[in-house]
């Protein structure tokens, strides 16, 4: 598992660096304007999970997932602290249904 650090987006331009998606799922710092881009090189679709951390009147609310088609790419965001900051480290935990051939980066704006 590995802690992606968000990239910052800029007026001069960013060329994002993309990690190889670790198949024991991911973590990130979250916030507003923080988004996942997540690709996805292989031939079937690759379900990516972030868990939820939240409740909502005692509730837990349900994990968010999010299916990137074969071949394919997603932005996923924003990645708000009071849904999914795990209250143990603060982070978003990330998980792939595959992890062979996706990578992802985490961009702030």
């Amino acid at each position: 598992m590995a802690v992606l650090t968000a990239q910052a987006v800029s007026l001069t331009g960013l060329a994002p660096t993309y990690a190889n998606a670790a198949s024991g799922g991911d973590k990130t710092t979250p916030g507003e304007r923080t988004f996942l881009h997540v690709k996805n090189g292989a031939a079937s679709p690759v379900t990516v999970t972030l868990t939820a951390t939240a409740t909502v009147r005692g509730q837990a609310v349900g994990n968010l997932t999010v299916t990137v088609p074969a071949s394919g790419e997603r932005m996923i965001g924003p990645l708000p602290g009071d849904l999914l900051a795990a209250p143990t480290d603060g982070l978003v935990a990330i998980g792939y249904s595959s992890a062979t051939t996706v990578t992802v980066a985490a961009l702030r704006i």
